[in-house]
């Protein structure tokens, strides 16, 4: 599963630097919201795959739903002259902190139960010899 993802990263960063594609100004709050959503989703899922919940249609359902709501809160604030999009940069920027938070947490308690259980395996070769 990470050797996919890492595969995914490289080809997508490759591409991404490879290729001279750009896009007109007036979309890139449009673009922006959309990889905030994305980040957000990405992080959620990594969360969830720590704490052993992962769901890949929830991911999914999530992505697509988190992008095209933040897009759409950006058009209409963008047509009422009105900033929403600093809703969707609250929301996801928060869930972003904490789900980063999380994962800290997760990834440090793992390791201190693999330390201890190495130093558990240690303490019974140490009783039998």
């Amino acid at each position: 599963m990470i050797f996919a993802i890492v595969i995914g990263l490289a080809i997508g960063l490759a591409l991404g630097f490879g290729l001279d594609i750009s896009y007109p100004a007036e979309y890139s709050f449009y673009i922006t919201m959309g990889l905030l959503a994305a980040m957000d989703s990405i992080v959620g899922a990594a969360r969830s795959m720590m704490e052993q919940k992962y769901n890949n249609l929830i991911f999914t359902s999530g992505f697509i739903t988190n992008a095209l709501l933040a897009m759409v809160l950006t058009y209409v604030g963008d047509k009422l002259g009105v900033p929403l999009y600093f809703a969707a940069i609250f929301v996801f920027g928060g869930r972003l902190f904490n789900n980063l938070a999380v994962l800290r947490r997760l990834a440090i308690e793992r390791y201190f139960e693999g330390k201890q259980r190495k130093n558990g395996l240690k303490n019974k070769q140490n009783i039998e010899d």
